[in-house]
Order: structure tokens, then sequence, then C-alpha cells
């Protein structure tokens, strides 16, 4: 006997065809015309309209909602779109074909979607054709950026057990400017208007946290205080920095074609911004030995900014220390240690709060010092009893802010 549930997938699937048939017969590109897609289901869902009339067919009961779903099918990533369209998720990602998880202000759920695994391959394969990357055997992981700016990582089947693995981290724009953040509970008032002027001074600034702390909304709303009179070189895995710049040149790494050849890594962007006259270089974040290639940058005099994943600022200052030793060994402590004490200005660290909402943990400041091969800090602000306030530290190269007319002393009065 055939079911209500059945008879609206035999119906989904023969418009599904109807419209697909259109689409190849006009020569559109379903994901760059979504529009004309959209037409097209329409006429679609109307034409059978008409016909169910007669008694031929039976009358879709729903016409708007099915040519959501066809456009979705068609020119979006099918069962997924819904989650992708609802600005309250963050973060989708398939476990196998049966769990479909989404983040929603930072805690994850698992959805009532079941999948087959063909579905998942044909949706996971459209995502790539999109994004111009590629996955196989030799090449078993890949990060991609999506037309929309979501960000996809892929780790195939093999690598993982049973099935491939499926995450996409949504590109929701909840803060363009410090000022936003401040609106949304993550920071102080006082910390923003330090940190603004930090980034105007030409500090030097790493942002830590964990995963999905919001390092790269941090950075991104950093970057957006930088002067326009300064020239902005950026280097990424995938793009992800957006922030309003006139003089602003993102790269991102390429992967190695088929062939083998033709790779380009973060060290290698790194080194070529130094070659594009840059006032600013910012890393979207650092992982290995591309972290000695910053290092040099800054050492040398020239501000930026970059993301680390760490537990702490602290840790992020260890971390710092400890990469740029996957370089070769050619590169010691004796080096690196009072190189980063001399790079680094302020470390940013940010933590999820138990309820879900992304804060500034701590500010530090690196005075440049080092004691028994530790980098001495000062905390600037801190957390106490759940709130950001002012500490007792000040920020190093005190004459930066002087010659851009800010009042550092009056900026962050006494400690609290």
């Amino acid at each position: 006997m055939t079911t209500v549930a059945d008879a609206h997938g035999e119906l989904v699937e023969a418009l599904d065809a109807r419209v697909r048939a259109v689409v190849r017969r006009e020569g559109v590109d379903p994901q760059a015309d979504v529009a004309h897609v959209r037409r097209i289901a329409e006429a679609a869902v109307r034409d059978h309209d008409d016909r169910s009339l007669t008694g031929a067919v039976t009358p879709v009961p729903d016409p708007s909602a099915m040519v959501a779903e066809l456009v979705a099918r068609v020119s979006g990533f099918g069962p997924l779109q819904e989650f992708l369209e609802d600005p309250s998720v963050e973060e989708i990602w398939i476990n196998d074909p049966t769990r479909v998880f989404v983040a929603r202000n930072g805690r994850h759920e698992l959805t009532n979607l079941m999948l087959t695994s063909a579905q998942v391959t044909e949706l996971v394969e459209r995502m790539l054709k999109s994004s111009g990357r590629r996955i196989d055997i030799s090449q078993p992981f890949v990060d991609a950026m999506l037309p929309d700016g979501n960000r996809l990582h892929v780790v195939l089947e093999g690598i993982t057990r049973g099935f491939s693995a499926v995450n996409i981290r949504k590109f929701v724009l909840k803060a363009a400017r410090l000022s936003d953040l401040v609106e949304l509970g993550s920071l102080t008032p006082q910390a923003a208007a330090f940190l603004e002027a930090s980034v105007r001074a030409g500090l030097n600034i790493l942002v830590a946290g964990g995963t999905q702390a919001g390092k790269t909304t941090m950075l991104n709303c950093l970057a957006a205080a930088i002067p326009g009179g300064d020239r902005v070189v950026s280097a990424e895995e995938v793009f992800e920095l957006r922030f309003p710049h006139p003089d602003w040149v993102p790269m991102q790494t390429r992967q190695s074609g088929l062939e083998g050849t033709g790779e380009v890594r973060l060290r290698d962007l790194i080194k070529e911004a130094l070659r594009m006259r840059p006032s600013r270089v910012i890393v979207g974040e650092v992982r290995a030995e591309e972290c000695l290639d910053l290092l040099l940058a800054l050492n040398a005099g020239l501000p930026g900014m970059c993301t680390i994943h760490a537990n702490s600022a602290r840790e992020a200052l260890v971390k710092m220390c400890t990469l740029p030793l996957l370089a070769g060994e050619n590169i010691s402590a004796r080096f690196v240690v009072p190189t980063v004490a001399a790079s680094v200005d302020l470390v940013v660290h940010l933590g999820i709060d138990h309820a879900g909402v992304r804060r500034v943990n701590e500010i530090v400041a690196v005075p440049g010092r080092v004691e028994a091969d530790v980098i001495e800090t000062e905390p600037v602000f801190d957390t106490e009893g759940g709130a950001l306030v002012r500490a007792g530290g000040m920020p190093p190269r005190a004459e930066r802010f002087a010659r851009v007319g800010i009042d550092l002393p009056g900026l962050l009065g006494a400690a609290s």
C-alpha cells in the first residue's frame, strides 16, 4: 500500500527530474543562477497543478513549499539546505548518514534528518565542485569555502571508520566591529576601546581560544579597526576573513593537483606577503612551521595579527614558542623564545561560558622580558566573578599610542 510519504516522495522525484531536464536543456548553472532555477521550478509546479485539474495527477498540497524543496535539491544542498538557511544554526556535521548534528548558540543537537550514503556522497561532490577543490584516496582531507562563505571540511571514508565525516561551519556574521562584540556581551566598552586603540597604534596581537570560541570573528573585528591608509595583506588556509578595508589583498592556500604539484602552503603565502609592500600582515591561523615565518615578519617591525588554538593566553605564548621548532633542526628555543617575547605585544584569549556565550576571558600584555626561558606577561584585563575587569598591566610600546594621539593612561585608567 502506498503511503502519503511515498506518494510525496514520488511527486518530488518526478518534479525534480522535470526541473533538472529544463536546467540542462537551457544550459543554466544551477548554483550561479538560483533565481532562474526558481522560475523553472515554479513553472513545473504550476504546470503540474494545471494537469491535476483534469484528474490525471494529484495536486501539490503546498506549492510554495514544493518550489523551495525543488530549488534546494537542484541549486542548493538538498536536505541540508534548511539548516544552511537557518540563521540560528552555526555548524552542521555528519558523523554517518543517519546521524546529522547541528550547533546552535554553542551547543549541539542531533537532528531527525536521515540520509543515505549516496546522498552524502552526492552532497560532498556538489559542494566541492562549487569550491574548485577535490578529495580522493591520495588527498583524503579537504578544506573548502562554499559559495555563501560557509567552510566545508571533509575526511574521506577509510581515514574515518565506516563513513566520510563532513563538517560545515557556517559564516554567521554577528559582529563586524569591536562595538558589535560589546553589544553581544563578549567584551566591555573599555576593553573594546583599548583593543581598537592597540590596532591603530600598530601593536602585534595574538587571538587565542578553543574551537568555535570566536577567534575569526574577533580577528575580523580587530582588522576592521586598521586605519584606511594602511595596506593589508592576509594569508589563510581558506578565505574566512571579511572586513571593510580599501587596500586589502586576501590570499589562501592551494592543494596540489592530480600530478602532485602546484601546492601553495601557508608558509609560501606569508613569504609572498612580505614582497607586496604591506603595512599589516594578518594570518588566519598558525598551526605549524608557518609560525616561524610570521614571527620573522613581526620581528622585523611589520605589525600583524593572527589566531591560534590555546586554552589560555599563557598557553598561546608557549605554543608560539613551540611551533617554529617544527621548521627544522637548526631552529632552537634559544632563538625562538626571545623572538616571541619581542614580537607579540598582546594576547586576547576567548572562551565559551556555560550558557554558550562567547566571551573575552583575558587580555594580556607581553612587555618583552624573558626570565629562565619563560616569557613574562602582564594582565591588562582579566575575568573576575564572570566579568571582564581592568587589571594592573600596561601594554608595551606606549610611544606608538602617543604617536597616533591616544592617551593610554586616560583610556585604561586605574585597575579595579
